[in-house]
């Protein structure tokens, strides 16, 4: 397998750590590129119409993005228990944080973008705002919900740890920690992961 992605990117960082949790990382070739909205990278977009990474070139020539289609891909191949979770209640619960942590990734990267990337003069500080809200509100439920944090390892809690992690990275000055000691708690443990460490942007 072929794995497109960007070490800065915490959605192809969620693919990495699934993958090596899986032990699958050892039959992955990686592939490193640089993605920006603003230009035209050929290689992904070769596999990609929308441009994003991460991308997966499986073993039977099948391409798979994004990376919630990838993680679940992977998650098939394995003999480790499931990190998708089987048992209804479960499951939507787990896929119900993913997509939070998801979420408040791709508002992260939206405001990461518009500070670095957009000219200064043509930069909307209210859009900014309004993004961030989002990452606050994100972070509010998931501080209330951080018991359902707990348990066999799952998609839920690699997502939330990649999402806070790149909070960390490009967002230092939010704090996201003031005012959500759980979320924190959690997130010290699940850092401390060979998985974690390993694909810990720089």
């Amino acid at each position: 397998m072929q794995l497109t992605y960007a070490a800065a990117s915490p959605f192809a960082r969620k693919v990495r750590v699934l993958a090596i949790e899986t032990d699958l990382i050892q039959r992955m070739e990686l592939v490193d590129t640089a993605v920006l909205p603003i230009t035209h990278n050929e290689q992904v977009n070769a596999f990609n119409p929308l441009g994003k990474i991460p991308v997966l070139l499986t073993d039977l020539g099948e391409v798979l993005y994004d990376s919630r289609v990838i993680c679940e891909y992977l998650d098939s191949l394995h003999d480790r228990p499931r990190l998708y979770p089987t048992v209804a209640t479960e499951r939507w619960r787990s896929l119900r944080l993913a997509a939070l942590a998801d979420g408040l990734m791709e508002a992260a990267l939206l405001v990461r973008y518009e500070r670095a990337v957009r000219p200064a003069e043509l930069q909307w500080e209210e859009w900014v705002e309004g993004q961030l809200g989002k990452v606050r509100r994100a972070l509010m439920t998931l501080e209330q919900q951080a018991p359902e944090l707990q348990g066999p390892l799952n998609i839920a809690q690699i997502a939330v740890a990649c999402a806070l992690g790149y909070l960390d990275f490009r967002f230092a000055d939010l704090a996201w920690r003031h005012g959500a000691p759980a979320l924190a708690s959690f997130q010290a443990e699940f850092a401390a992961r060979e998985s974690m460490k390993i694909t810990a942007p720089m």
